[in-house]
């Protein structure tokens, strides 16, 4: 998915401070993504979990609908980033991704690709019936919720790759292996 100069990257973030986002933001720009290429939805101004308000918000900064859009949310933001995508999508917008970290009970459903992170094997397989796209991570050993977004350097786990309904693989990588792989 390497095409970074066309990707506009769409951070969603949870009900936490903005010190944690302003980390994340931080740990993967330094590898993955072009800060110019990145828009912050401002949850100290609205809900976090909003998708009305980060659709506004996304059509007030994108010039353009052909703006491919990697929407990565954390928490509740996820169901923001899912809202958002769908209606993005439905006005006739692009979204490349969807990143959903710790959405746990956040349905992932969608035509462009999902790709749930987990802060631990429990969260992500309890997780799984409500979507998990065909390739998927958690963090192994766990690591605390907050910790994931704040820290996404640190973490090591396992990539779930679904091949077709009888066939699963898993393998050990990092999280930021893992990012670099769907980003």
């Amino acid at each position: 998915m390497r095409e970074n100069q066309s990707i506009l990257y769409v951070i969603c973030p949870g009900f936490h401070e903005q010190k944690l986002t302003n980390s994340f933001v931080k740990n993967i720009s330094n590898s993955l993504i072009n800060l110019d290429n990145l828009l912050i939805f401002p949850t100290e101004q609205y809900p976090p979990y909003s998708g009305f308000h980060l659709l506004q918000y996304l059509q007030e900064k994108c010039q353009k609908k052909s703006q491919n859009l990697i929407m990565i949310g954390f928490s509740a933001g996820v169901v923001a980033a899912v809202s958002a995508a769908w209606q993005w999508q439905q006005k006739g917008g692009k979204i490349k991704g969807l990143i959903a970290f710790d959405g746990w009970g956040v349905p992932l459903l969608g035509n462009f690709p999902v790709y749930r992170v987990s802060h631990d094997e429990f969260t992500h397989h309890s997780s799984a019936i409500l979507g998990t796209g065909t390739i998927s991570f958690f963090a192994d050993p766990p690591v605390e919720h907050l910790d994931l977004w704040r820290s996404p350097h640190l973490v090591q786990g396992q990539i779930v790759q679904t091949i077709n309904f009888n066939k699963t693989i898993i393998s050990k990588t990092s999280l930021m292996n893992f990012l670099s792989l769907i980003m």
